[in-house]
């Protein structure tokens, strides 16, 4: 047998051993589409009609296996009715159903990547040889789907029941250790050896000393259960799960649903429930949510790629001020391969810096992630100085000093007067625009933004600010160094707070007056965290700082008068006068005490109760739904404002910066797209509700107008 198409291949060897090449042309991965899973169908209706091969591997010609559907192509499907997305499914269905049941054994040779379909398709064959560099997984969930193509019904019955659910719930990918621990594979070879390997199980499988159809006939079989053992198994994987998933995000216990009714039902009625499930979950808002930020994602990744397209990486860094963000961002450097120079004026700050990332590098000693040659080798990397000296021959400089315009506007031309001609300058400011930090500059072309979200190591989204003066290249080489990083930069132009904190502080503004009007800010915490959000804003509040908060606080209002200014006192201000920064100071909306392994311990104050109190002289009890809208409109409001000012590009850009700077509930998909699931016309008139709350609650004229011509902000 031979076929040619533009997703795979099929060659046969003299012994009748047919090689599947999976290699979609023009592409640098596999990933099934209607194209690939058409080209399947028809390899695997020849083999199933009595050809004389004797048995089948499947390989991939790229560095990955398969990463899955193609999920800009099955979009579509999600937009079809129950009916027809059914139907789209067993005709999947039915090519893994016919390759499981070919009068042929299959081995697969898992090269690289396989997720989703990609994996499912895996569990279709007989045998699995994996690559020890490969990861296997299925990722569904994450989508607010669950595996729909078999795996929450071959999964199951190869590995058991309880590390299927944990696979499938947790939608990680698996290393070849653990996908071998688990009996998820039957061999871990090196990566060169993966096809070898697999040609030698399947000549074992000939010679007679593997029986391929005794497993396959065990493993399509109902899996037997006492009704104790059945209780035991899935109570404790749906508390684990529950626990884990939370309740915006179906999916993972709809899976569990399916694991459940499919053990004990053959192949075939299993895949029913399994699509039955599925359909329900693709038609979910939150699938639409997040398959809508996994294409968000795709575009900023593509966005980034065109800025950074022939553009020298950066190969030598520095960083001024070795706080703890300068030790964040001096670790993260480090740890991900560009040496960097940490400098400060003071020895006692670099010494800070220094064990700052010193404990960042040996967290990851203590969770396995490197060994303690591999941690001092990356601490190697960090050179702390008190001069400039190390600094004058690096590409790129992140300034990262006290958030005040003339000592950064000081240190920056100070720092520019020592670097080469072409060497760029960026500063990680959160507010302070930076048109106007470029104005003690020389080569203001060579400058911009650079802002960092605290903790740096944990958090994906880096501001990249776009200056009157910055050049492209300038631009270019910062986002290629954010992405070295390991970080998510999106690209925005200036002004007041930029794209994040011009649309937290309306989100602020609006816990403000709810303070005022009498809430008590413990029961807005609570709303706001079973909303979605990690945190409620007090307790955001006190891990920012509540000093920082009121520094960026005057910033706005002063760029944002109409909207941002605010009479008289708020909660920001009292707070701090009387010197309650927060977790930093161990008081703040919170009293906060150290636990056992050293972090602050989020306490009741009865002495912020009290300050309150006394601010708004009245309590008074508030409907969540009212809270809610009182919290989301201004920044929902805030962010289209932003979208129609070009300080971001579009609305996906937009709506992945709320989701990885500031923790934006992901099952929402985003501010602009939880405007568009409410609809405009609906969220225009529950803004109107609250106009008497004043400007930051009045929906803009754009907005008003695509309403009334019931258009979206996102196009997926």
């Amino acid at each position: 047998m031979k076929f040619e198409g533009k997703t795979l291949r099929v060659v046969t060897n003299e012994s009748g051993i047919a090689t599947l090449t999976l290699d979609l042309k023009d592409s640098s991965v596999n990933k099934f589409g209607a194209q690939a899973l058409a080209e399947l169908a028809d390899v695997v209706t020849q083999l199933e009609q009595g050809s004389t091969v004797r048995g089948l591997i499947i390989s991939s010609a790229k560095d990955a296996f398969v990463v899955g559907a193609d999920i800009t192509e099955f979009m579509g499907w999600f937009q079809l009715d129950d009916e027809q997305l059914t139907q789209k499914l067993k005709q999947t269905h039915d090519i893994f159903t016919k390759l499981s049941n070919l009068p042929i054994p299959s081995v697969v040779a898992i090269n690289g990547l396989a997720l989703g379909g990609g994996f499912e398709l895996c569990l279709a064959c007989d045998y699995r040889v994996m690559a020890d560099s490969a990861k296997v997984g299925l990722p569904e969930t994450q989508l607010g789907i669950y595996p729909g193509w078999g795996g929450t019904v071959r999964l199951p019955r190869l590995i058991g029941v309880d590390n299927a659910c944990e696979w499938i719930c947790g939608g990680q990918q698996k290393r070849s250790d653990d996908a071998m621990k688990d009996g998820a594979v039957d061999a871990v070879v090196a990566a060169d050896q993966v096809v070898a390997s697999a040609e030698h199980l399947m000549q074992q499988i000939l010679d007679g000393k593997l029986d391929y159809q005794a497993r396959r006939n065990a493993l399509q079989q109902p899996m037997q259960f006492s009704p104790i053992e059945k209780m035991m198994i899935f109570e404790t994987v749906r508390a684990v799960v529950r626990a884990k998933a939370g309740k915006h995000y179906p999916a993972p216990m709809e899976a569990i649903k399916s694991v459940e009714k499919g053990i004990f039902q053959s192949i075939d009625k299993a895949v029913d429930t399994e699509i039955k499930g599925f359909v329900k979950m693709a038609k979910s808002p939150v699938a639409r949510s997040l398959v809508g930020l996994f294409l968000n994602d795709q575009h900023v990744k593509k966005v980034a790629s065109v800025y950074t397209k022939n553009t020298k990486r950066v190969t030598h860094a520095a960083v001024l001020g070795a706080g703890i963000m300068g030790g964040g961002v001096a670790y993260q450097s480090a740890s991900k391969g560009t040496p960097i120079v940490m400098k400060d004026i003071r020895q006692d700050a670099l010494e800070l810096g220094m064990n700052e990332a010193s404990k960042l590098f040996g967290k990851q000693v203590e969770r396995g992630k490197l060994t303690t040659d591999k941690a001092m080798q990356g601490l190697g990397k960090i050179t702390p100085v008190l001069t400039y000296g190390e600094v004058e021959n690096v590409d790129l400089v992140v300034e990262a000093v006290v958030e005040n315009p003339k000592i950064k506007q000081s240190v920056l031309a100070e720092t520019e007067s020592h670097l080469r001609d072409d060497a760029i300058l960026a500063s990680n400011t959160s507010t302070i625009s930076i048109n106007l930090l470029a104005q003690a500059l020389k080569r203001p072309e060579n400058f911009c933004g650079m802002h960092f979200f605290n903790p740096v190591h944990r958090m994906p989204l880096v501001e990249v600010i776009r200056g009157e003066k910055t050049s492209d290249a300038t631009i270019a080489k910062t986002v290629a160094y954010a992405q070295a990083l390991g970080k998510t930069p999106i690209v925005v132009n200036d002004c007041p707070g930029f794209l994040v904190n011009r649309v937290l502080f309306p989100y602020f503004a609006g816990f403000s007056a709810l303070l005022r009007d009498g809430a008590d800010y413990q029961a807005v915490d609570k709303v706001m965290e079973r909303f979605g959000w990690p945190m409620g804003p007090a307790y955001l509040l006190d891990v920012v700082g509540i000093d920082t908060a009121y520094h960026a606080d005057q910033v706005m209002a002063e760029g944002f008068p109409e909207r941002m200014g605010h009479d008289g006192e708020n909660a920001i201000d009292r707070f701090f006068s009387l010197g309650r920064f927060g977790q930093k100071s161990g008081s703040g909306f919170y009293q906060y005490e150290q636990d056992r392994k050293g972090k602050p311990k989020k306490l009741k104050s009865a002495e912020a109760e009290s300050i309150l109190q006394d601010l708004s002289g009245e309590t008074k009890a508030f409907e969540g739904s009212d809270i809610i809208a009182r919290m989301m409109i201004p920044l929902c409001i805030e962010t289209a404002r932003c979208l129609e000012d070009n300080i971001v590009a579009s609305a996906a850009e937009a709506d992945m910066g709320l989701v990885y700077g500031i923790g934006f509930p992901p099952y929402l998909g985003g501010a602009l797209h939880y405007m568009d699931e409410m609809g405009l016309a609906a969220f225009c008139e529950l803004a109107d509700q609250y106009q008497h709350l004043g400007k930051l609650y009045e929906p803009t004229t754009t907005m008003r107008d695509m309403a009334a011509q019931q258009k979206h902000y996102h196009q997926y």
